[in-house]
């Protein structure tokens, strides 16, 4: 009797414990879903049901209308927003590529014990606030005769995403053994053809982080955009969206939302499908 009650007892306590696992997951799950839902329901809901405190916030009380997609895509430009943004997004992202990740191999393994001081030198470079930077980069632009034009982010943004990643990438690079790459060199390939092959490749996670990261910055920075660029048909979607649904006091709050959900939910997307290498670039390259 004595082995039954503590048997039962101790399947009730495993039980309790996976459903509190259960129950805190879904709370969370429940809270990280939850901007989501208020998104998609808000842009589907006619304006005199949202603006009505009478009305439930959380549900339709009038039929769902598109009307607030129709304002967003035909009376804007929100899609050639998009294409400006991902056209800046794979121009920095291919700059970032190209600076950060041999001069990260080159911190790790070409400069002696110096390589982690420099290294640290080169972050700290990052977090200078962007404001300090603004009027030198003005200069710059108004030199280059870039005024109003998508290469001026292309020039700036880089200065933003290079510096950070060449750290992170500096410390995954660390995170590969040197026997790899010496068995490779052994093999015949040169230390240029071993990085290529070799340590490329063992780095993915790493490079896969510098490409969301950069990418993100894109889509989020606002300062630059608003100041550089003043033709409406070159605003990015950080700054044409609240440039052109917010009038004054007024807000167009469906067009609004359906704007944000359009970007949002193909990032979120992407961030769940490689968040475990995602995390792990960002670990090891801190940690290194």
């Amino acid at each position: 009797m004595r082995a039954d009650a503590s048997h039962w007892k101790h399947r009730g306590a495993r039980w309790g414990a996976r459903f509190g696992h259960v129950a805190i997951l879904a709370v969370f799950a429940g809270f990280c879903a939850f901007p989501f839902y208020w998104m998609l329901i808000t842009t589907f809901k006619d304006v005199h049901d949202l603006i009505n405190t009478a009305n439930n916030p959380f549900l339709f009380n009038q039929p769902p209308t598109l009307d607030n997609l129709r304002v967003l895509f035909l009376e804007t430009q929100y899609l050639r927003w998009i294409a400006n943004t991902l056209l800046v997004g794979a121009m920095v992202v291919a700059i970032t590529l190209l600076l950060a990740v041999p001069a990260g191999y080159s911190l790790a393994r070409l400069a002696g014990s110096r390589g982690r001081q420099l290294a640290i030198a080169i972050f700290l470079t990052y977090l200078i606030p962007p404001t300090i930077l603004f009027i030198p980069f003005s200069r710059i632009i108004g030199a280059l005769g870039l005024q109003d034009s998508l290469w001026s982010l292309v020039l700036v943004y880089p200065s933003f995403t290079v510096p950070f990643c060449t750290w992170l990438m500096m410390g995954f690079f660390k995170a590969v053994p040197r026997d790899i790459e010496e068995a490779a060199m052994m093999d015949g390939l040169s230390r240029f053809g071993a990085f290529l092959k070799v340590v490329v490749p063992l780095s993915s996670a790493g490079i896969l982080t510098v490409v969301i990261f950069t990418l993100t910055l894109v889509m989020q920075e606002f300062v630059y955009a608003l100041t550089f660029i003043t033709s409406s048909s070159q605003y990015t979607v950080s700054v044409g969206v609240p440039t052109f649904l917010v009038r004054g006091d007024v807000y167009f709050w469906g067009s609004l939302m359906g704007a944000c959900l359009v970007v949002s939910v193909p990032v979120a997307v992407l961030y769940n499908l490689f968040v475990d290498r995602f995390v792990a670039g960002f670990t090891v390259g801190a940690v290194k």
